[in-house]
């Protein structure tokens, strides 16, 4: 099990520390929910999770399989909606490989995106959009 250890700094900031690591950060809200804006909002953790987790899922299988993905970058972009109350309502992730896959890999690599732990644990309210792509 793996602790979080979150404390309240006042004007909506957090510090949010690992606790294994002692490594922190902080957190504010967003300038459209009454924040500053300056710092990773809970929110923006949330796309940052699931695009760290999809690349870390590519990256075993693609280690286990003997595929070079090095390079390989993902984008999230975050929809927020107030609509019947403010949450994420999609996330879409952009993913670009740095140079062509032989296809199967690349069905591969496309289809274990959905095993990622994060989008697993994702209400299916929240709409998930995946588009892949090669640097150019």
């Amino acid at each position: 099990m793996v602790k979080i250890s979150v404390d309240y700094l006042g004007d909506l900031y957090c510090k949010v520390t690992h606790t294994p690591s002692g490594k922190s950060f902080k957190t504010n809200a967003p300038i459209d929910n009454k924040g500053k804006g300056d710092e990773i909002s809970p929110t923006d953790l949330v796309a940052a999770s699931i695009a760290s987790c999809v690349t870390t899922i590519m990256g075993i299988k693609a280690n286990e399989k003997n595929i070079d993905i090095e390079g390989m970058n993902i984008t999230c972009s975050k929809i927020m909606t107030n609509v019947p109350f403010r949450r994420i309502d999609k996330l879409i992730l952009d993913i670009t490989f740095p140079h062509p896959l032989i296809e199967d890999d690349f069905k591969m690599l496309s289809n274990v995106v959905k095993t990622c732990p994060v989008t697993r644990s994702l209400t299916s309210e929240i709409e998930l959009e995946y588009n892949f792509n090669y640097a150019k």
